[in-house]
């Protein structure tokens, strides 16, 4: 196991500084956060957050414990991909446009730069509360493009003006965003996440974009009666972001 320590668990470091009920569990840099996450998921917790030090990728999963069933559980998906666009916007220069393209892919003045999945252990029933759920996200911090920009539709932070933002500070920033989306969501239910989350799509004149409870994306068009449903399952099995072969965000 890539670890750093024999311990590997550490509260808060001086490097990272987290809110007080999330424990850090570092991951060399061919570590990968997601899997380590779900492996540990049942053993460590809720609040375990697992972090790989690259210098080309933001890596970390966030195991939780959900209180709702699966199929109104999986919605915390929504919740971390809100708290992952406001850590890159907190980080971002003006005018730069953080946006997700629906349900998990985040990009950057148009380009792709990575987003976020979510797993569950196997063999969940959809009426079942989850024993633990692990959020996971890459975001990429430098191009390993030969010629960066060649491609417009890919880019990296470094080439949309993050300049010296560290991997650290954005796991902190989604962090303590991630904090607001659930205290949002336990005192003012599900909405407040998915008004959140929906702001972050890229705005449509004459669409309005509603979340289901299964979490289907549910679209209305002016002058047009029937509701359109996009189903979030079938897109959770493979991330359109994500490069199972390269193990990072599509180039």
């Amino acid at each position: 196991m890539a670890v750093e320590t024999a311990s590997a668990r550490m509260q808060n470091p001086a490097d990272m500084r987290l809110p007080p009920p999330f424990t850090l569990v570092r991951l060399r840099e061919l570590g990968d956060a997601f899997d380590h996450a779900v492996s540990v998921a049942a053993e460590q917790g809720a609040g375990t957050l697992v972090h790989v030090g690259r210098f080309d990728l933001v890596e970390f999963a966030l195991v939780l414990e959900p209180e709702e069933p699966l199929v109104q559980a999986r919605r915390a998906l929504y919740a971390g991909m809100a708290a992952l666009a406001d850590a890159l916007i907190a980080h971002a220069q003006p005018e730069t446009a953080v946006n997700i393209d629906w349900p998990d892919a985040i990009m950057v003045n148009a380009g792709l730069v990575g987003g976020g999945r979510i797993a569950w252990p196997a063999g969940t029933a959809d009426d079942e509360v989850p024993a633990w759920l692990v959020f996971g996200a890459m975001i990429r911090a430098a191009s390993n493009m030969v010629e960066p920009g060649l491609n417009p539709q890919i880019t990296a932070l470094d080439e949309e003006g993050f300049g010296e933002v560290m991997s650290g500070q954005i796991v902190e920033s989604f962090a303590r965003n991630f904090m607001v989306a659930l205290d949002a969501w336990q005192e003012s239910g599900f909405a407040a996440v998915a008004k959140t989350y929906l702001e972050r799509l890229p705005r449509e004149s004459g669409l309005r974009r509603d979340i289901d409870d299964n979490g289907d994306l549910l679209v209305r068009r002016t002058a047009k009666p029937d509701v359109e449903r996009m189903a979030l399952l079938p897109r959770l099995a493979q991330p359109a972001w994500y490069d199972p072969i390269a193990k990072g965000p599509r180039s």
